[in-house]
């Protein structure tokens, strides 16, 4: 049985009227508070932000990307420069996916896309050129090249890549399928998830730990074995994932037919799902964890969050904020957000600096941190529904 020595999860607090939880997730890197939010370094990068950036803005733990590291500029080398921690210079918890989601769906549109059920073509994808029980064979984005992905060799490489919380290989089934194809392939990543275990096993140090993950489509009976087989299995964690239908209501059933057969001792993320409506819709089924671009990619395109504002965010480029004086917000305690005046940023973002993008990014990573951090208060005071009222007005 694998066990899991340098790293723990511990419920402090429990909502009586939801699922929604406070943890304490111990990693070899430092401890979180649970429920809490992972900013996307998808290349070794969280887009715009540097380390220093992503401490003043109080963040706790970001992830990367095995697909795209394993490509550029290779997993052996990562390893020989000591790791992603060292290489990016970030001393924090961090966490890898397996690269399945991407194989899978880079050749469909955007990712959040594919898990909203928003894309057509199911795996009509020019990149992926095989799937078979032995893994998948892609096509490099960056030379061309074949290259194959199996449940051992996306371990081996996120291994290398040396960050604490791992995700098995999984195939992540699109939307337009049907139910048999959908249970095919949720059994095959099953069987995936074993052998991405006993590889785990054969070289596991103490140092990482491996999260199962839940398939089975929009199915609730197949989300239901799925569930269970990583209730059963010794992963340190669980992570919801694949595609969960079309509109939010679809979304949240999936999850909720989901939360009451996974292990509820052990932390659950929720890949790729971020908005600040999923905070509180899903920390209230249990979620732990979120994970997803949506507050750097808001920022390139000129978006800031704003706490209390209808529909999230406010978008710069707009012409009423050109001569608006106020900074984003003054409450808050960095630059970014308390220093520039809305004008200032809709000059940058009018003139193509990409300063603009650098200051909207870590404001808007500096909110979704405030978010989590009163999130957590308002679970442990029973206060949940007061606080998402004053965030989405």
């Amino acid at each position: 049985m694998l066990n899991y020595p340098n790293f723990s999860f511990d419920i402090t607090h429990t909502d009586p009227k939801s699922r929604a939880r406070i943890g304490r997730l111990k990693t070899p890197h430092g401890e979180i508070e649970t429920p809490n939010y992972i900013f996307c370094g998808t290349k070794a990068s969280v887009k715009n932000l540097s380390p220093a950036h992503l401490h003043e803005a109080k963040t706790d733990i970001i992830l990367s990307n095995t697909y795209h590291l394993m490509l550029q500029p290779g997993a052996e080398l990562i390893e020989k420069m000591g790791g992603l921690h060292k290489f990016m210079n970030w001393g924090g918890p961090m966490l890898t996916d397996s690269g399945g989601f991407q194989v899978f769906s880079l050749g469909e549109g955007t990712m959040a896309n594919e898990i909203k059920g928003k894309n057509a073509k199911g795996h009509d994808n020019r990149n992926l050129l095989e799937i078979s029980e032995e893994g998948t064979v892609f096509r490099s984005y960056v030379d061309g090249c074949k290259i194959k992905l199996t449940p051992e060799s996306a371990m081996e490489i996120q291994r290398k890549l040396g960050a604490d919380l791992l995700m098995q290989f999984d195939e992540c089934t699109p939307y337009h399928v049907d139910k048999d194809y959908t249970a095919r392939s949720m059994e095959m990543s099953i069987r995936w998830g074993d052998r991405c275990l006993k590889e785990f096993s054969g070289h596991h140090n103490g140092k990482q730990a491996v999260y199962g993950i839940v398939q089975g489509g929009v199915y609730e009976d197949l989300r239901r074995i799925s569930s269970e087989y990583t209730k059963d299995r010794p992963f340190f964690g669980t992570a919801i994932g694949g595609c969960l239908g079309g509109t939010d209501e679809e979304m949240h059933r999936v999850v909720a037919s989901s939360v009451p057969y996974i292990h509820p001792d052990r932390p659950v993320h929720f890949l790729g799902i971020g908005q600040i409506k999923d905070v509180f819709r899903f920390v209230r089924l249990g979620i732990d964890t979120f994970d997803c671009v949506i507050p750097t990619r808001l920022a390139r395109h000129g978006n800031a969050y704003i706490k209390g504002h209808k529909g999230e965010t406010i978008n710069l480029f707009n012409a009423k904020y050109r001569e608006d004086e106020r900074p984003l917000d003054e409450v808050m305690d960095i630059p970014a957000s308390n220093t520039y005046s809305r004008a200032y940023i809709h000059h940058l973002l009018k003139a193509k600096e990409l300063l603009a993008s650098q200051i909207l990014a870590q404001h808007n990573v500096a909110v979704i941190n405030m978010l989590m951090r009163e999130v957590r208060k308002a679970i442990k005071d029973g206060s949940l529904d007061a606080l998402e009222k004053e965030w989405l007005g």
